[in-house]
């Protein structure tokens, strides 16, 4: 039985339902809706501008619905309140695209930081929970005495994700992952993220440009365009599927993203520009 089949059986953990954003009179996201399973590893794509990460924050409660809804777990995440809300984003993990780490932390503290603000554990537990997790994502013991600053970009990355990883989250966010990367260790964050997902029982959102990324690690692609490029009443969603789908499927604007063809959109902007 293919992957996709076994998900399908699964039951939702995350309900989006008719979500609508906007910031002033700026729409950002319209009437999106979508069901993830448990388990299943799904990557948004889009242009910039197309509300990729403010879809992802809608997720987690840190941004909030103009209209419509998103459920976590059966939980309207609206109708929660602050500590509610604090609670339940430790059953989350957050890869930031630049790592984000504290530039005046050890690595090691780093890695520790999230089990010394909402966990109670002993020093020693929470040195073997740092090794371990950083042993997941490659990195060395030594490296937990380390600043940021004196790694590699690729590494940083690694060391965010196994931040993400310390609370053992149900769900991890990824945000622009292999952003900055080079090919090889692009590659490398792709297969922490495939192996992530086998080592532990995890939903997975990834946020990306990287078509490379997305045939790797995706279960379930979700392309979408940014509002203004919409005609009224047209779907934001203009794809969503699986990998050979997305592949095989027509739709002109698909087929430039996936492709990287900038024709049409130059001649937009020349039009535009004219007018």
């Amino acid at each position: 039985m293919m992957i996709e089949e076994l998900l399908s059986d699964q039951e939702s953990l995350v309900e989006v339902k008719d979500l609508t954003v906007q910031f002033g009179a700026q729409e950002v996201l319209r009437d999106i809706s979508l069901e993830i399973p448990a388990g299943q590893t799904l990557v948004l794509l889009g242009e910039s501008g197309c509300g990729k990460t403010v879809l992802m924050k809608s997720i987690i409660g840190l941004i909030q619905p103009t209209y419509g809804q998103v459920l976590f777990d059966s939980e309207n995440l609206s109708l929660l309140g602050d500590r509610q809300l604090s609670h339940l984003r430790l059953r989350f993990g957050f890869v930031f695209q630049n790592a984000a780490l504290f530039d005046s932390m050890t690595i090691g503290q780093n890695v520790a930081f999230p089990l010394r603000q909402h966990g109670r554990f002993s020093d020693e537990q929470v040195r073997e929970m740092v090794l371990s997790r950083l042993s997941e994502v490659g990195l060395p013991d030594e490296v937990v005495f380390k600043k940021p600053a004196e790694l590699s970009g690729g590494m940083r990355k690694r060391v965010g994700l196994a931040r993400a990883l310390i609370m053992n989250p149900e769900m991890i966010m990824y945000d622009e992952p292999t952003t900055g990367l080079d090919p090889i260790m692009s590659d490398v964050i792709n297969e922490l993220i495939i192996r992530t997902r086998r080592r532990n029982p995890v939903t997975s959102i990834v946020v990306t440009h990287d078509m490379n990324t997305a045939r790797k690690v995706a279960d379930r692609v979700v392309m979408l365009m940014p509002t203004a490029r919409l005609d009224e009443g047209e779907s934001q969603v203009v794809f969503d599927g699986s990998v050979p789908e997305l592949d095989a499927c027509r739709d002109r604007r698909v087929q430039q993203f996936i492709n990287g063809e900038a024709g049409e959109r130059l001649m937009e902007m020349r039009s535009s520009q004219l007018n």
